[in-house]
């Protein structure tokens, strides 16, 4: 099973379009990672082109909001529709199993014993300064923190997050995670 694990930054806040609907932002840079090559790897708005092929062999698309963020931007950009793709969205997994959402910064201290090297609004800051591999290391940090709790939940059943310096699980059914999705994604561009 072929997995991208990616996230996304962007050129412009949600109060800079006047609505929060993540398909009116602009997209700065997404940072994906490859199963199928073990590699990470990111692509400017203009390099869109070479990540097409990538996303439309993936069996499974893995991030954490981003079926109601990274996808309706992303789906902005590409001519067909990801959605097609099969989706785990980590933090609706949360969501759904323990009744709350919660920052990846939580997730990643508990789980992981590391934290993120920013904020979003921290990247579009960098990226509004012309700091692009500020940016890209942010983007591809998140990526690896990402992956790191899919790895986990996969093997454990469950996240940890820090609350008020407290530990606490969250359980999670991942039975169903790499299960093969029968619909498949009609390719729409000639590769």
């Amino acid at each position: 099973m072929r997995k991208i694990v990616f996230d996304i930054e962007t050129k412009n806040f949600f109060q800079e379009v006047g609505k929060n609907d993540p398909s009116l932002l602009d997209l700065s840079l997404v940072a994906i990672y490859d199963s199928l090559t073990d590699s990470y790897s990111s692509y400017l708005e203009e390099e869109l082109g070479k990540l097409w092929p990538i996303l439309e062999r993936a069996d499974m698309l893995i991030g954490f909001n981003s079926d109601h963020f990274d996808i309706p931007l992303l789906n902005k950009y590409y001519p067909g529709d990801l959605t097609k793709i099969k989706s785990l969205d980590i933090l609706k997994e949360i969501k759904d199993s323990y009744g709350r959402r919660m920052r990846l910064d939580q997730l990643a201290e508990g789980t992981l014993g590391k934290n993120k090297s920013g904020h979003g609004a921290d990247a579009t800051d960098w990226w509004k300064a012309g700091d692009v591999e500020r940016v890209r290391a942010y983007c591809l940090d998140d990526v690896k923190l990402t992956k790191g709790l899919y790895d986990y939940a996969l093997a454990n059943n469950k996240l940890i997050f820090k609350e008020g310096g407290a530990l606490n699980e969250i359980k999670l059914d991942t039975s169903g995670w790499e299960k093969a999705n029968d619909h498949k994604l009609t390719f729409s561009l000639p590769f």
